[in-house]
């Protein structure tokens, strides 16, 4: 062989010794650490039978199942992420309390400001699951990933939606590519965000959906594929701060039908509410009878935003609304501009400051 060529081989055998290690001698990517916090709700609940799907629970005798045992029943999970996991509370999430809410997100944010931690995932029922999201998604103050998720199925149903939700949560919440999105609920195999989602069904394996602002994206065999990231404030970037809060302001529904009168607004006066939404008819619509009661509520003190019992939709103001000092909930379910105003109210009582916050959130 030329001495050139020698030269060459040599050169080409040393490199490939001090380079770059080959594919079967690489360490595989350490995984995250995700803590799974538990509330209750159907994931966690049995039934009588495999076909007792819509009777079932603490409401027929059966005791829910604890997150310890929640995790063990789905060891795919470990394949994504460590586990830890907390048991804050055990209920149906139609029971959960503003106090819950509290506990909750102090919690959230406690695990998630220290090193260990890279995700959060919140197991939790599907009747209020939106607006705990959306709650967090206002209060949780960090860039990794919180994901909630439920199901729609007991623990013991056939078919039970709940450990593939429960390992696609897992498994979002350990992708770095979930990361500065806001709080999202993943479910059916969508990722939603907090904003957008709402439960459309009362007992569809599919009924989360974003009619409005879509989807943020898909898992695909427990993976991510995102297609949008959310506009509106959340996290860090959002102006609220609970860590000193014990309570929020009471602020309450009214429900707007044909030949509504004042009567509920009153009595949430009476009651001590600090705010009222007002679920409208079609662009935020209603009665005189309403309307005078609202009027006389705002002249009290009372923050009035007009909002729409429509599921889709944008509640934009009107001369006739913001001459009476009401903010209009833009695009925000009533249920969630409850959530936001409970918020705005612990900095400000300004119609126009809280028109603001119901433009950027």
């Amino acid at each position: 062989m030329p001495l050139e060529k020698l030269a060459a081989t040599v050169l080409c055998a040393a490199t490939l010794t001090i380079g770059a290690a080959p594919a079967w001698a690489q360490q595989p990517a350490p995984k995250a650490n995700v803590a799974i916090l538990a509330t209750g709700g159907t994931i966690a609940s049995r039934g009588a039978n495999s076909l007792a799907l819509t009777d079932y629970g603490q409401s027929v005798g059966l005791q829910p199942v604890a997150i310890q045992a929640l995790v063990t029943a789905v060891p795919e999970i470990q394949k994504f992420a460590n586990i830890t996991g907390e048991q804050l509370f055990n209920v149906g999430s139609s029971k959960l309390s503003i106090d819950n809410w509290l506990a909750l997100a102090k919690r959230t944010n406690a695990l998630l400001a220290t090193k260990e931690v890279d995700g959060v995932v919140i197991t939790h029922g599907t009747d209020t699951l939106e607006e705990t999201a959306y709650f967090l998604n206002l209060v949780v103050k960090t860039h990794k990933p919180v994901v909630l998720v439920g199901s729609m199925r007991p623990s013991t149903g056939m078919s039970a939606d709940g450990p593939l939700n429960l390992v696609n949560a897992v498994a979002l919440a350990a992708s770095p590519a979930a990361r500065g999105r806001g709080v999202m609920v993943s479910m059916n195999d969508v990722i939603s965000s907090a904003f957008g989602v709402m439960k459309t069904n009362t007992t569809n394996a599919a009924t989360f959906k974003s009619p409005d602002g879509g989807e943020l994206g898909y898992m695909q065999n427990s993976e991510p594929f995102f297609i949008a990231s959310p506009a509106k404030r959340h996290t860090l970037d959002s102006e609220f701060d609970i860590g000193p809060l014990q309570s929020l302001p009471r602020v309450d529904i009214n429900y707007t039908t044909l030949g509504s009168d004042g009567v509920l607004i009153d009595a949430a006066v009476a009651a001590g509410a600090r705010g009222i939404v007002n679920a409208g008819t079609g662009h935020a619509n209603m009665p005189h009878a309403t309307m005078a009661s609202l009027v006389t509520a705002q002249q009290k003190g009372v923050a009035i935003v007009t909002g729409s019992r429509v599921m889709t939709g944008i509640v934009t103001p009107t001369s006739e609304f913001t001459k009476a000092g009401f903010a209009s909930a833009m695009m925000h379910s009533p249920q969630k501009a409850r959530i936001l105003l409970m918020l705005a109210l612990t900095k400000t009582n300004d119609p126009k400051e809280i028109q603001r916050i119901f433009n950027e959130y």
